[in-house]
């Protein structure tokens, strides 16, 4: 299933990117979103087990959620903006998509880090804290791609706009702060879990090839074309490194150098 949800979810990153010249079947904003989820749920569930796959998404889906509502209605966090009904219906302020959106985000950028900082030990607190540290910068420089093409589509608006493509700066020290929060008290509550291996090295390896696939696409076309020298950069480096570091063990076996699981 984790095979025909990431070629699915890729097939619909490539009909976005060409919608400007060719139309092809695509399921919008939020079908694509639902499609990612599953495949990150499901990918998840292999590597790590029905239990640890819980606890991620319901960490993932509360933190993010309590920031975003906070964030909302008081314009502390990320500052002062709104949502618009485009991404439907709303718990609170805040559209119930939006949880399911950061899970999408936040388990590729967590498997990007775990390459990167492959040789830590995930199981002491120094490890899953640079971890977690990690992975909020890997995952707010998604956004820093991400967030002003998707306001300046309308699908939330900042209301006093911002510097950076009209986006507030304090937004991605929120980002920072939402991210390293879900994977630290993850990481804490992972620790004594034991972990799963699979044999084979490619599948292990999707979210982080989904990861550098996300980059390469904001890279090649944008709404906002200053943005993709930003995703080159950005998303690429931490893409580009982890799949250098791949690269590089790949002939090591599964169970000694699984870069993912340890």
């Amino acid at each position: 299933m984790s095979w025909l949800l990431f070629v699915l979810s890729n097939y619909l990153i490539v009909a976005a990117a060409v919608s400007p010249w060719l139309k092809l079947p695509s399921l919008g904003n939020i079908g694509f979103t639902l499609v990612y989820v599953l495949f990150a749920l499901f990918h998840c569930v292999a590597m790590a087990g029905v239990r640890r796959t819980a606890l991620f998404f319901s960490i993932s889906a509360a933190v993010s959620y309590l920031m975003e509502e906070v964030g909302v209605r008081t314009g502390f966090i990320y500052g002062a903006y709104h949502y618009s009904d485009l991404l439907g219906p709303k718990l609170g302020h805040v559209p119930l998509l939006i949880p399911l959106a950061w899970f999408m985000m936040i388990y590729p950028s967590w498997m990007v880090a775990r390459v990167l900082v492959k040789g830590v030990d995930p199981r002491t607190v120094r490890g899953f804290t640079a971890e977690a540290m990690v992975a909020a910068w890997v995952m707010t420089a998604w956004d820093l791609v991400m967030d002003p093409g998707m306001s300046a589509a309308g699908n939330w608006i900042w209301e006093h706009g911002g510097a950076y493509f009209g986006v507030p700066r304090r937004n991605y020290l929120g980002w920072l702060l939402t991210t390293f929060l879900v994977y630290w008290i993850a990481g804490w509550m992972w620790r004594k879990v034991e972990h799963k291996r699979t044999s084979s090295r490619i599948f292990e390896a999707l979210p982080v090839y989904a990861y550098a696939i996300f980059a390469a696409r904001y890279a090649m076309g944008n709404r906002i074309p200053a943005l993709q020298v930003v995703a080159l950069f950005c998303m690429g480096t931490p893409a580009l490194v982890a799949l250098i570091r791949l690269g590089a063990t790949w002939n090591e076996p599964a169970d000694a150098g699984a870069a993912l699981c340890e």
